[in-house]
């Protein structure tokens, strides 16, 4: 974008289209919304802000899969060795690494392709849970995704700790929705050095929050800390410089906002000072045949000689169809640049926010009838995403969101009382966002 947020700064009536117009033309990204296929109603397409949730299909997807099919088809066996598109499948995982190094701020050998979220969580946690009879302690988010919660209290159970003994929720404080650094700092000080594990969501599920990764995970680390972050909403969405900030490890999904398939593969980064060969880590691993040594993997030896980085941890082959998927849509982040969709988004979801604002039905206040609404993400661009959380009375809050539905636009409910709608930089346009805040009042006026 040739603006910045400062375009919004003294403009009087939000509401004029003449905002989203100028918007959508000094867009520099707007082409890459063809990327994409949008799904249609039969009265035309809908506006899709639910890529928080699952992204858009990119039209290169369906390309790349029916080279893989035609391999197959053709090839056989031999597509692992010898592959027409120089795509061999025994080192498909290589592909993706140096992309995805880019988005969160990693080497290469800091990141692959592997599982599924919670699976890596658990194969992570393995490794980098190690509670003493002092040091036990796991500091995380108070409504952390149910996920994360059920990973991190069984594995409590599988060093015979009782997860009420070892889990310490960070709770908001009363009357607000979001966490504060200066509380999560203060509540790492109080347990100091009977702490094992810290680990956050990089951006909150349920509110939105970016949190201040650097600063918790530099915190943390004095304390004698291994620290870990949940990326499912961060990557893809905020530029992350994990390297950089000394993060023990991170795990995410692809199909939000990496647009990688439903259920798609998901990642790993693994902090290169845990992986190195001349620094003596005791690591419980554990291990499969693809995290061995690719040059003597298929030797078959009976003893495992480790990968380099990341890659040690691989369990199982890579499937090659869902890698595929990925990397056809790591294409596009590659293109377009992670700090200039960021700067997009920092756009959208602000053009977003003060129409919202501007809105009859909002509200600061936190106790909602069933004709109001208010915005629980923070308004600092600094912690939020690309995801603005609305909050709802309870009690109509599901019928807002089957009406905004049944109205072509498509956000998601997070129960009790949420609707997320996220703007997404690659394939949102600000008259979309124009007009669903549009669609909002209207439904909220007619009811």
């Amino acid at each position: 974008m040739s603006v910045t947020i400062d375009y919004f700064k003294g403009i009087e009536d939000i509401k004029d289209e003449k905002h989203y117009k100028l918007l959508d033309d000094l867009d520099s990204l707007s082409n890459f919304k063809n990327e994409f296929h949008t799904p249609a109603k039969d009265d035309g397409q809908i506006i899709y802000l639910c890529g928080n949730s699952l992204g858009l299909m990119p039209k290169r997807t369906q390309n790349l899969l029916i080279e893989e099919l035609d391999v197959w088809k053709s090839h056989a066996v031999q597509g692992h060795f010898d592959h027409p598109h120089n795509r061999p499948w025994k080192s498909c995982d290589e592909l993706v690494k140096p992309s995805l190094g880019r988005l969160v701020g990693a080497k290469p050998d800091e990141v692959v392709a592997m599982g599924q979220l919670t699976s890596n969580l658990h194969k992570l946690l393995i490794s980098f849970y190690k509670p003493t009879e002092k040091r036990y302690k796991i500091v995380y988010e108070d409504n952390a995704f149910p996920s994360d919660n059920y990973a991190l209290q069984s594995h409590a159970r599988l060093h015979n700790i009782n997860p009420d003994d070892a889990l310490v929720r960070v709770k908001p404080r009363a009357g607000e929705s979001t966490l504060r650094t200066q509380d999560i700092l203060q509540t790492l000080d109080e347990h100091d050095d009977s702490i094992a594990l810290v680990m956050f969501s990089g951006v909150q599920f349920y509110t939105g929050q970016f949190f201040d990764i650097g600063h918790i995970t530099s915190h943390a680390k004095s304390k004698g800390a291994v620290v870990g972050w949940d990326l499912a909403h961060a990557v893809g969405n905020v530029p992350l410089k994990l390297h950089e900030w000394g993060v023990d490890f991170a795990v995410w999904c692809s199909y939000k906002y990496l647009n990688s398939s439903p259920g798609g593969i998901a990642g790993i980064f693994i902090h290169e000072l845990l992986t190195q060969t001349h620094i003596q880590v005791d690591h419980k691993r554990m291990e499969g045949w693809w995290g061995h040594d690719p040059e003597t993997r298929f030797e078959m030896g009976p003893h495992f000689t480790p990968s380099t980085g990341a890659s040690a941890w691989m369990v199982s082959n890579t499937p090659v169809l869902t890698l595929t998927a990925l990397y056809a849509s790591l294409q596009i982040f590659d293109e377009a640049g992670i700090d200039n969709l960021r700067a997009k988004s920092i756009m959208l979801t602000g053009y977003m926010e003060r129409l919202l604002k501007s809105s009859n039905h909002y509200t600061d206040n936190d106790q909602l009838d069933h004709k109001q609404f208010t915005i629980i993400t923070p308004s600092n661009v600094d912690e939020r995403g690309a995801q603005l959380s609305l909050k709802f009375n309870k009690d109509y809050m599901l019928f807002y969101n089957e009406q905004l539905q049944l109205n072509g636009v498509i956000g998601d409910d997070r129960k009790p009382e949420v609707i997320r709608l996220a703007p997404i930089p690659l394939y949102n346009s600000f008259k979309e966002v124009y007009d669903a805040v549009s669609i909002l009042e209207r439904i909220m006026d007619e009811f």
